[in-house]
């Protein structure tokens, strides 16, 4: 590429920063310390990073140019430093920097008499780090004497050959793998660095993905152990009866909680394991034999495979591994700190499943900076978050949209929504606009333990500008959208948190990938679509995934021989250089008449236009003419509205099911969606509004497997669950059809 664009190296810092074609962003000629780097020298200034630039002369038919982060225009980075290139160096930088300070927290539970108690404690730097230590020594020494290994199994080869062929892996050429099954936890995290300090790569199994994807999952990667929570431990052994040839690999299970507690031995637990040849430990003995059996580390390279982490997927076929390397953490680490504002009494309460990129990306970020990760109470749900986050006080805080969503809702009920709050607001433009005291920002701040918080991402799912406008204003804090996927090592886009202009799009494009969009004609997207192009995001860069684990087909499906992977999200590159995700490649079909409709732009209007809706799944085929839809609502919201508008008396709306009968009364339903439709207004052409609607409060729940973990609509699944619901719509037809929309 001749031409050079303006980059950060013009500026006044020009000697502190490495050249264009470095892969690193610091050159460091005064040898100053990682601290100082990354707390005080990052992030970058907000002023050029929070925006992508084209790069002229790199469009092609059919697609755009690319796109890079405008700071950076002239190359990708790997690392802010070349010495910072793996997790493992990050994070022994951070132990050296950090050694007495709190690593890891956690809600302290008492085994013995089975409660938690009201407080958190925590682990050092070198506590953890001691820790991880003595874990991966003793899962390998107790692993190389498994009396249950089979050198004919390949993963219990690997075994016995990682000392020695370590310094070769990569991505065609991995260790075996150590599989973690668990809620979020301590162990869970201590884990995955002491696999990832020794070259062993990791992968995880979560509840939602229910057993036959859990069996697929380690038959596939031949896992010869899993560290579990106890009450994960009969179950995988009953999973491994059932199919002792698939999963015969597994020897070996590690119990994040003690076996022995009060004298009790939990005898018939270990005989239950090893009658399907398993051998049964807990982590404290694991670290004991560690102790006990030093050994060598075998650290890995950028080229060494981190992680797999299996998409849940959207289509209901079986989750694809997701192939990750140390580079590709480095870089999303590296990235978080070149753009979000951090420093090192940073705390953050990881609520969202380590399982999942976006927590993972997340978690490990503070530890890079400097702070201090705390868990939720072991077996916490969404109803206990907030009492955690009150008792552990965060300065940071990542979560989906629909926990910012029910906060807003309880906000706007004992405010805005509320005759004597005596607060106001014009409902729309900036958050300056919403008008809320200092004395009750502060009492809401303490009502869900945002005391310290200084910002908030999500991501994962859409959410209303309107819904970050309002959090913004009400808790006075900043907020970030981000946009990612577990082909990116999470986030690769983000609208950062103080930057108002960018509120409602996911920002500017990281450093260390770079972008483009395919044009889209079939769907009505095209490069030269006011606004900015709008197409399928595609992205490359040292970030990424290099391929599918065992699954070439849909690798070729995704990667093209440039290195182009296809997200299947379409986006548009604003002309100020943000980035908006609105629609899904896939999720368009024709009705009856020919028209085609795109069910993710509709849903998403339908949400970002009412804050009485908490879900939409929309739905159509080439028989009707029409949409229907399911959606869910917000209870405080919907009584509102039952009272308000429907003349609905309270004593009818005394119960859940009550309120739901009441809902969906043809008449009824009907108001509602005259309502929603007229919110939504000319943003959609009349055959993409709803012609009939079913009202719960939550139809997407994980446990119908209608939804990822991460929110996004498994719709073939979606479809199949709620035909009963859809069969009667479409026998009733439009509840509109003689009405004036």
């Amino acid at each position: 590429m001749s031409l050079k664009l303006p980059s950060i190296r013009d500026s006044d810092l020009n000697s502190l920063y490495a050249a264009d074609e470095d892969s690193h962003l610091f050159q460091n000629v005064n040898d100053l310390p990682d601290d100082v780097l990354i707390n005080q020298y990052l992030p970058l200034p907000q002023n050029i990073s929070a925006k992508a630039v084209k790069i002229p002369g790199t469009a092609k038919p059919g697609f755009s140019e690319i796109y890079r982060n405008a700071a950076l225009p002239n190359g990708l980075k790997e690392s802010i430093i070349p010495e910072l290139n793996t997790f493992p160096k990050i994070f022994a930088s951070s132990v050296k920097r950090r050694a007495n300070s709190p690593c890891l927290a956690y809600h302290e539970y008492d085994y013995e008499n089975e409660q938690h108690k009201e407080r958190y404690a925590s682990f050092t730097y070198q506590e953890i780090d001691t820790r991880k230590t003595n874990f991966a020594n003793g899962l390998m020494y107790l692993l190389e004497t498994n009396p249950y290994k089979n050198l004919a199994i390949e993963s219990h080869q690997q075994i016995l050959n990682h000392s020695k062929e370590y310094k070769n892996y990569n991505k065609d050429n991995i260790s075996f793998i150590v599989t973690i099954y668990s809620s979020n936890r301590v162990e869970w995290l201590l884990t995955d660095l002491a696999c990832s300090a020794n070259s062993i790569t990791d992968t995880a199994l979560y509840d939602t993905l229910g057993p036959t994807s859990s069996k697929f999952i380690l038959g596939l990667t031949q896992s010869p152990v899993v560290v579990c929570s106890k009450e994960k431990i009969e179950t995988l052994i009953k999973l491994k009866a059932a199919n002792p040839k698939e999963l015969e690999p597994l020897i070996t299970i590690i119990s994040m909680d003690p076996l022995n507690v009060k004298g009790k031995s939990n005898r018939n637990l270990i005989k239950l394991a090893e009658a399907s040849n398993i051998k049964l430990y807990d982590f404290g003995q694991v670290e004991k034999v560690g102790e006990a059996f030093p050994r060598e580390p075998t650290a890995p390279s950028p080229d060494t495979v981190y992680t797999f982490t299996f998409t849940s997927g959207t289509t209901g076929a079986n989750p694809k591994g997701v192939v990750l390397s140390q580079k590709s953490v480095a870089c999303a680490l590296s990235a978080f700190a070149m753009l979000l504002p951090h420093h090192k009494q940073m705390t953050e309460l990881a609520f969202l499943p380590l399982a999942h990129i976006f927590e993972r990306q997340m978690t490990a970020s503070i530890l890079f900076v400097g702070g201090t990760v705390g868990f939720c109470r072991l077996g916490g749900t969404p109803l206990t978050l907030f009492e955690d986050m009150k008792l552990f006080k965060p300065t940071f805080f990542a979560n989906v949209p629909r926990i910012f969503t029910k906060m807003e809702a309880i906000i706007k009920a004992a405010t805005i929504d509320s005759s004597s709050s005596g607060q106001s607001s014009s409902m729309g433009g900036s958050e300056s606009e919403f008008n809320f005291n200092k004395a009750l920002v502060k009492k809401l701040r303490t009502k869900f333990g945002f005391d310290n918080v200084e910002f908030c991402i999500t991501g994962s799912a859409p959410i209303a500008s309107e819904t970050i406008k309002f959090l913004k204003a009400s808790l006075e804090i900043g907020f970030i959208l981000g946009y990612g996927s577990s082909e990116s090592f999470a986030g690769m886009c983000m609208a950062l948190p103080f930057h108002s202009p960018s509120i409602g799009t996911c920002g500017a494009l990281t450093p260390t990938v770079e972008a483009r969009l395919r044009e889209l004609p079939d769907m009505g997207y095209y490069l030269n679509d006011k606004g900015g192009p709008r197409g399928e995001l595609q992205l490359r860069g040292p970030q990424m995934f290099s391929h599918y684990y065992k699954n070439e087909e849909e690798t070729t499906k995704s990667i093209d021989s440039e290195q182009w992977f296809s997200t299947g999200d379409v986006a548009q590159f604003t002309e100020e250089g943000w980035v908006i995700i609105f629609d899904r490649v896939k999720n368009f079909f024709k009705l009856s008449q020919g028209e085609y409709v795109t069910p993710e732009k509709i849903e998403n209007l339908y949400l970002s236009s009412n804050p009485i809706l908490s879900q939409a799944f929309v739905h159509g085929n080439s028989t009707e003419s029409y949409l229907v839809g399911i959606i869910g609502v917000d209870p405080a919201g919907i009584i509102g509205f039952l009272t308000d508008r429907c003349n609905i008396s309270n004593s009818q709306l005394d119960t859940n099911e009550k309120i739901l009968a009441v809902c969906n009364r043809r008449e009824i339903r009907t108001q509602l969606l005259l309502h929603l439709n007229s919110t939504v207004g000319s943003q959609l052409n009349g055959f993409e509004k709803l012609a009939n609607i079913f009202i719960d409060f939550e139809p997407l729940k994980l446990e119908r497997e209608v939804v990822t973990p991460t929110s996004k609509i498994r719709r073939p699944i979606a479809a199949k669950y709620f035909k009963p619901q859809i069969d009667a719509m479409y026998k009733e037809g439009s509840i509109l059809k003689d009405l004036k929309l």
